[in-house]
């Protein structure tokens, strides 16, 4: 595939169900769009408390209205996660810090940390399992492909300062293009950048980077969820 000189990077946390949402779909509009998808891990509670916005846990009226959108939004994208019996804040540093060591130590590609991510997001958002334990790395591990001993590698360079750092240097980089929550989305075309926020901006973004937006199944493509 030719480029098309069309950076389109992600910040996103698996705490995120918003990011859950924007990840699935910019994977399939990834080709359609011949996009340069960049996966950026960050870390939510930093991106928060680098720009002064509040969780939602401390807005009731938005936990509330969470509930209903999200469910809609898991139909309207066709990614299916089930609301759990309440909404909940929880601090993804290590899963981060996990997804980080992923991404470092396989920089060859972006397959493994998509499914590693799939896999935490599946957890926390489906099945509504407790992501901060070492069960579920090592779980979602396996189940991206990884083997028993990467597992355990990965667990361990996760506690690593320079993964400590590389985390704390991309949630930097979101704060420094003024994000303030996840998903984050930098497109980059012809030089210039622009942001955006969520999961429900796609048509205005694919007026910037001059694509066409078709849905969030383009060419009746099938989830792979």
């Amino acid at each position: 595939m030719i480029s098309s000189g069309k950076v389109v990077k992600l910040y996103y946390d698996v705490a995120s169900p918003y990011s859950w949402l924007a990840f699935e779909v910019l994977f399939r509009y990834r080709n359609v769009w011949n996009i340069d998808l960049k996966l950026k891990p960050a870390y939510l509670g930093g991106v928060k408390h680098g720009s002064g916005n509040q969780p939602p846990a401390f807005i009731p009226n938005k936990m509330q209205y969470m509930a209903s959108d999200l469910k809609l939004l898991s139909e309207y994208f066709g990614v299916p996660m089930f609301k759990p019996s309440k909404l909940y804040e929880t601090d993804s540093l290590f899963p981060m810090r996990f997804v980080t060591a992923v991404a470092e130590q396989h920089k060859e590609g972006d397959g493994l940390v998509e499914r590693v991510s799939r896999e935490l997001w599946k957890r926390m958002w489906r099945t509504h399992q407790d992501i901060t334990q070492p069960a579920s790395f090592i779980e979602a591990g396996l189940k991206a492909g990884l083997s028993t001993n990467e597992v355990e590698e990965i667990l361990t360079l996760a506690k690593s300062q320079p993964i400590k750092d590389k985390l704390k240097s991309v949630t930097k980089e979101a704060l420094e293009f003024k994000c303030f929550g996840l998903p984050f989305i930098v497109c980059h075309v012809n030089g210039k950048a622009e942001v955006f926020f969520g999961s429900d901006r796609f048509e205005l973004m694919a007026y910037f980077i001059r694509e066409k937006w078709m849905g969030p199944q383009p060419t009746n493509l099938t989830a792979t969820m």
